[in-house]
Formats: structure tokens, C-alpha cells, sequence
């Protein structure tokens, strides 16, 4: 019996952050990993191409929604995030937000308010969004405003998790040392590599599951 399945249509992925999504290379590092498995229908979308003069060669997918300096809350009181996804829609959204809300004195119900909110908005440009949220990397100058966000962020997510559209949370706090800095606030090559292989694992879920989804959707064709 042979199984024919129709060639992987594209699925687009947004990166989406402030400078630490912008202005490193675990992009770089993540795009190549995806290619080398066999993840070439991933296409990165964003109205960013920026990419910096640390990253190891420039030829990836640079297409981002990163944005140096940009907290959650005035991307949620600006309605930004709505027109971001409709100039580039996307199936599938990794989102590394809430350094710069805590710099300037947000608290953190505020965050997960503004969080939750992008969350809908997400939701509201396509359904079926796959949605991955992240315990977000260590700022020593405001480790107390940081502990605080992670520690609400698994039950945040757990309360708007759905079936249509779920919501993966990976840790980027644990195991990121002062060495994987190379600024106090943005990650060298080291702190690049451990970014990627937390947000890989993670990406290679959701991808799958809109695979699956997709699957299932036109439904698998069995020809003897």
C-alpha cells in the first residue's frame, strides 16, 4: 500500500519581539536548522529585515516582526501587531516580549494583560494560529520585574490555551549566564546557540501540528 501526500504547501512563520528577537542571530541560527531538517517550506515574515554584523554569514530568511525598544503594552495601545500581520499573515508565532515593559515600570499584570491581548489579535488574523510564548532571558538589572513575568507566564498561557489554537511556553530564562551576554541584555554567539535549540524544538511542534492539521483537512489518499 501506498501513501501519496501532496507536496508541503509553505507555512509562515513570525518571529516576533523587541531588539532581542531584532538585533541577534538566533534567526539566522534557527532558519538554517529548519532548512538542514527539511523544513524548507517555512518561509520567515515580518516587515523587519534586519540582520546584524555578528551573525555568521547574512544568507537566511531575515523577515521578522522585531522591533528594538518596543514593550507589549504600546504595541497592544497602538494596535500594531494588527497591521504587522495583515501586511505579512502568518500560521505560526514565536513571541519574546516584556524586557523593555519591565525597564520602564510596567508591572507584571499589566504585561500578561498586554500578552494576552496580542494573544487575540493573533487569533483574530487567523484562528488557527499556532502561538509559542517564552519565559523570557535574565536582565540582571531588573531580575525582580523578570522573575515575576515568568513565574505568571505557564499559567498564563495554560488559561488561554485552545485546541484550534494552541500555546506552547519555552524557558529562554534557564541556563543563560552572564557569559552568553555580550552586552548585559542582548546574547553573543553562545547565548544565540541556546536560544535557538529552545525555540527549535518548540517551532518543530507547531509546525507538525499544523502539518497534521493540513492532513487531515484534505484528507490522506491510500492507493494500493
Amino acid at each position: 500500500m501506498v501513501l501519496c501526500v501532496t507536496a508541503q504547501t509553505k507555512l509562515r512563520y513570525m518571529p516576533f519581539g523587541d531588539s532581542i528577537t531584532e538585533i541577534t542571530c538566533w534567526r539566522s541560527l534557527l532558519y538554517k536548522q529548519l532548512q538542514s531538517a527539511n523544513y524548507t517550506n517555512v518561509d520567515f515574515v515580518g516587515s523587519s529585515t534586519q540582520a546584524t554584523a555578528e551573525c555568521s554569514g547574512n544568507d537566511y530568511d531575515r523577515d521578522s516582526e522585531g522591533h528594538t525598544g518596543y514593550q507589549a503594552v504600546n504595541i497592544v495601545a497602538q494596535n500594531q501587531l494588527v497591521g504587522w500581520l495583515q501586511q505579512n499573515p502568518a500560521d505560526l508565532i514565536t513571541m519574546h516580549l516584556g524586557t523593555n515593559d519591565i525597564f520602564n515600570g510596567q508591572s507584571t499584570q499589566s504585561i500578561i494583560t498586554a500578552l494576552g491581548k496580542l494573544v487575540d489579535q493573533m487569533r483574530a488574523s487567523n484562528p488557527n494560529m499556532r502561538i509559542i510564548g517564552t519565559q523570557i532571558v535574565p536582565y540582571p538589572a531588573a531580575d525582580t520585574g523578570i522573575q515575576a513575568l515568568n513565574q505568571a507566564i505557564p499559567a498564563w498561557a495554560a488559561s488561554k490555551n485552545s485546541t484550534a489554537s494552541p500555546i506552547w511556553v519555552v524557558d529562554q530564562h534557564t541556563g543563560m549566564t552572564s557569559a552568553d551576554y555580550r552586552d548585559g541584555v542582548h546574547p553573543n554567539a553562545a547565548g544565540d546557540k541556546k536560544m535557538e535549540a529552545v525555540w527549535y524544538s518548540a517551532v518543530v511542534q507547531a509546525i507538525e501540528s499544523i502539518q497534521n492539521a493540513q492532513m487531515e483537512k484534505r484528507g490522506i489518499e491510500f492507493v494500493a
